[in-house]
This record gives C-alpha cells, sequence and structure tokens, in this order.
C-alpha cells in the first residue's frame, strides 16, 4: 500500500496522544495494525486511504480504504482493504471509519420515519450522525453544539442547528456525541417521556456524572450505549457490510463539510498536539501523504 490520505480521528487519537485511556480499555482500544502498548509509545490510527502497488493481482492498481496508522508505505492482508467505491474522491473515503461508527449508532437508535431527533455534539462524529440521519425521511433532525461556528456545518449537512440552551424538546431519539457531562445532562432533558438516549461519547479516564433523579423516572427515559466494536444482532449485517454501507453513503458530497484542514505527513509532530489542546480546531484533519514513484520508497 502506499497512502495518499489518512484521517486524524480527532477524539479518540487525541485521548490516546495525551495517555488518557484507561488501563481496563487497553486490550479493547487496540487498533487493528497498532504497534507498542498503551500508554505509550503507540503508533495508533485507523483511516487510512491508499493505492495498491502489490500483492492480489485484482487488487493492484485499486484505490482501498484500510484500519491503518499514519504510515506513507505498508504491507497488510489483502483482506484488510476495501475498495473505494467509484464517485467517492480519496480525501473524502478517510471519513470511512467514522461514517461507519454513524451508521451504527444510527441502527443502535432505530429512528423511525418523521421521528424528532437530535445530535448533541457537532464534532466529527455527531455531525457524521446528523448527516445519515438527514436522509431519513420526514424526520426532523436538530444538530446542537455550543460553538456558534458549526452552524455552517449543520447547514451544509442539510439539517438544523441550535445552541443547547435553545433546542426543541419533546424529542423521540438523543444522540449524544459532545464527551461532555452537561452535554448528557442535556440530552436527557430535551427527551419526551419515553425517549432514548444514545450515549455516543468516548469520555476515556473521565468519571462523570448523571443526573437520574429529577424527570429520569417519571418519564421511564432510556440510556443505551453505541460503540462502533459490535454490531446488534438484531441488524443481521457483519463489519464488512457495515463499511461498505458507510462507503456508498460518501458518494454524497455533503461529506465534504466533515473535511476542515489538510496537513502534510511531515507536520504531524506539531498537528496532533495543536489538535490535542484545540489550539487547531477540526473536525477530521487529512493528512496528506507524499507522492511518488514505488521504487522511491522500498516497502
Amino acid at each position: 500500500m502506499r497512502t495518499l490520505h489518512s484521517g486524524v480521528s480527532r477524539g479518540t487519537e487525541t485521548l490516546v496522544f495525551q495517555g488518557r485511556v484507561p488501563e481496563s480499555q487497553w486490550a479493547t482500544m487496540r487498533a487493528p495494525f497498532q504497534d507498542g502498548e498503551f500508554p505509550a509509545p503507540v503508533k495508533y490510527g485507523y483511516l487510512s486511504v491508499g493505492v495498491v502497488e502489490a500483492g492480489v493481482p485484482e487488487l493492484i492498481g485499486k484505490t482501498v480504504f484500510c484500519l491503518y496508522p499514519h504510515q506513507t508505505r505498508y504491507v497488510v492482508p489483502a483482506n484488510a482493504v476495501t475498495v473505494i467505491p467509484d464517485g467517492v474522491p480519496a480525501a473524502r473515503a478517510v471519513l470511512a471509519g467514522t461514517v461507519e461508527t454513524a451508521v451504527n449508532a444510527v441502527w443502535d437508535a432505530a429512528p423511525q420515519i418523521g421521528d424528532r431527533i437530535t445530535v448533541v455534539g457537532a464534532g466529527m462524529v455527531g455531525s457524521s450522525v446528523a448527516a445519515v440521519l438527514a436522509g431519513l425521511p420526514a424526520t426532523d433532525v436538530e444538530l446542537l453544539d455550543v460553538d456558534p461556528g458549526r452552524a455552517s456545518t449543520a447547514d451544509q449537512l442539510g439539517v438544523a442547528f441550535a445552541h443547547p440552551d435553545d433546542a426543541r424538546g419533546d424529542r423521540d431519539i438523543v444522540i449524544h456525541a459532545s464527551a461532555t457531562e452537561a452535554g448528557l445532562h442535556r440530552s436527557l432533558e430535551l427527551l419526551r417521556a419515553e425517549g432514548t438516549v444514545v450515549e455516543l461519547s468516548w469520555f476515556g479516564d473521565r468519571r462523570i456524572t448523571v443526573g437520574l433523579g429529577e424527570n429520569f423516572h417519571s418519564k421511564r427515559l432510556t440510556i443505551r450505549s453505541s460503540q462502533v466494536g459490535g454490531i446488534s444482532p438484531t441488524r443481521h449485517r457483519d463489519y464488512a457490510q457495515r463499511l461498505q454501507v458507510a462507503l456508498d453513503l460518501l458518494r454524497d458530497p455533503r461529506f465534504d463539510a466533515l473535511t476542515t484542514g489538510h496537513s502534510d505527513f511531515e507536520d504531524l509532530p506539531t498537528v496532533l498536539p495543536a489538535l490535542a489542546d484545540g489550539t487547531l480546531k477540526a473536525l477530521c484533519h487529512v493528512i496528506d501523504h507524499p507522492a511518488g514513484h514505488p521504487a522511491d520508497h522500498p516497502i
């Protein structure tokens, strides 16, 4: 494989970069081709798009997606790559892993046509969820974030936007992706009776408080988790099929709203600290890898 682009999954990768993966989750949080052990040093990442230069004849020359860390060239088994469909640009295809997470969350939420759904947190994952939900007919989707600048993202995705204080209530489903205690509390407040919060945030080693008083019992609310490492058995789909759904969705140019910046591979030592401390604002930050003839970079 010769890498064209890789994507920084900002939430998870900055937690890894900061050494904030709890010891109890070290095995669970391993990336498929991770080198090293938590907490550090590790080679971590899972959003890689490149061209097959050697190996199975029918794959040579194909642009493919692979769950591999940020690396300019690598060798993996042929069954570890998925061919990018026609109509999906390589730089957009780095979103495949995140859109796959969004597809899984929507499967777990099991929305119905005409539902009133709120997504709390307009980061990379939350915005991907909103984009997927926007295609459901007659559905009222509202994306919430404390950053008013995310309004333009919501507009590009074709969904409504609001500050959490101004959000519409009486929602059938709320999908929480802000990774904040305040966001989860607000998610519960927005539900109708018998409504469900789907918790998609990854809090790492942080402990948070959940308000189970007030209306939680009287309104018979539900909090359920969603995590990309497992597929609900009611879906009768495997991981390869789920990834294919995500890649097919990425034919839609609306998803370009989620790639908010590019940096060269050589700049990663400065890019990751800037993403981790918030000085570099981003949804998905794309890393562009050096081009060159195969002979220039032996495998």
